[in-house]
């Protein structure tokens, strides 16, 4: 599902799950900005677990997204959901952003590997919920379900919930 809004600041050119065959599945994103350069950002993330609904679990914090690209261990949490996509995208460097934003090919192994390895979680069902702000304004929203079952395998089951420059508040789950 995605819900859109305004398209004059950005847009999103495709939000997708592919799955090659059983072992290699990888979620990528593209985001079209037209107002450039950006140099004011806010980012909210925010991990849910499913308990009759999806719950606050653990995290929930907001950072200056340029602030924390010069110094990204000023922020422990933050680090930590930078580092799933750290590798596989272009938003690796400090403001300003004067071109599209790209998550290419997030392995589901690698936040397979986040989510057991580095900071073990119980196993469930999960939301990874991020808002993007841009000069005070709620641009974008996406949220990433998981699974982890017994095995700890992980199942990413959508990306969905695409709100972009829309300026109703986020629907909560």
């Amino acid at each position: 599902m995605s819900r859109t809004g305004f398209k004059d600041f950005s847009d999103f050119e495709y939000c997708h799950l592919k799955s090659v065959n059983r072992t290699y599945k990888y979620f990528s994103l593209k985001v079209n900005l037209f107002k450039i350069p950006v140099s004011k950002i806010k980012v909210n993330i925010e991990l849910l677990k499913r308990f009759s609904g999806y719950k606050p679990f653990l995290y929930n914090v907001t950072f200056d997204g340029c602030q924390f690209l010069e110094k990204p261990k000023s922020s422990p949490v933050a680090f930590y959901f930078y580092n799933f996509i750290k590798i596989f995208s272009n938003m690796n460097h400090s403001c300003p952003y004067n071109h599209d934003l790209i998550v290419d090919k997030l392995l589901t192994q690698h936040v397979n590997y986040q989510f057991t390895k580095v900071l073990p979680f119980p196993e469930g069902d999960y939301m990874w919920k991020t808002n993007w702000m841009a000069y005070g304004i709620n641009r974008a929203v996406v949220k990433l379900y998981v699974s982890f079952s017994s095995s700890y395998n992980l199942l990413i089951h959508d990306a969905l919930n695409l709100a972009l420059n829309s300026r109703q508040p986020a629907i909560n789950s």
